[in-house]
């Protein structure tokens, strides 16, 4: 019986399903928590920003979950050929597909690909930025129906694997106002899975760009 109950125990822990208990206390909480006030902060050090501090009451988090804290197994794509990925706006951006990540998300085996910008590539001090735009099944509902954005550095790749941690996933700031080229997820990132994690619909009323 004792052994039954460490199988379980670790076959809970190396998944990745919503609705886990935090192992680690409140030190994970306090992460993401400073995580969302620095995150916040930002708004307000940009000027191009859609966002002020009065618009702040109106932003909506998941309660942290580290059981979307997830450690992937990572494969590049060296050969692969720059893309335009399209934006609200009806431009395009060019990127390139870095790699694919897979992992095991609320128990369903998923690939997470990555992408690196042509853009910041060639801005100094952002040029191993690395980006992951998706949908998922709570688009529409409790979040942002053109979906969210996660961003990672070169140097989060480590030994074929990388931690993707969905709970500092946010809004395109298309969400919060007109006048932006937000780049919309690729089919390839439209997510089979709900991801009850990160930054939730904006309650605001949506700005004029």
């Amino acid at each position: 019986m004792r052994n039954l109950l460490v199988l379980a125990i670790i076959i809970v822990l190396s998944s990745c399903k919503s609705k886990t208990i935090i192992p680690e206390g409140d030190t994970y909480e306090i992460e993401i928590k400073k995580h969302r006030e620095d995150y916040k902060q930002e708004f307000l050090q940009d000027e191009r920003s859609p966002l002020r501090e009065a618009d702040f009451e109106y932003m909506n988090f998941y309660p942290a979950d580290i059981a979307y804290k997830c450690d992937c197994a990572f494969v590049y794509t060296p050969n692969a050929v720059p893309f335009e990925m399209s934006t609200v706006s009806g431009n395009t951006k060019i990127f390139t597909k870095h790699g694919v990540a897979s992992c095991n998300i609320g128990g369903e085996q998923t690939n997470v690909n990555i992408y690196q910008s042509k853009e910041t590539q060639a801005i100094p001090g952002y040029r191993d930025y690395l980006f992951i735009p998706f949908k998922d099944m709570t688009n529409g509902e409790s979040t942002y129906g053109g979906g969210r954005y996660i961003d990672m550095r070169m140097g989060d790749i480590r030994d074929g694997s990388v931690i993707i941690d969905f709970n500092k996933c946010y809004n395109p700031w298309c969400m919060y106002s007109d006048g932006y080229n937000c780049p919309i997820p690729p089919l390839e990132n439209h997510l089979e899975v709900p991801i009850e994690a990160g930054e939730m619909i904006w309650t605001g009323k949506k700005k004029k760009g």
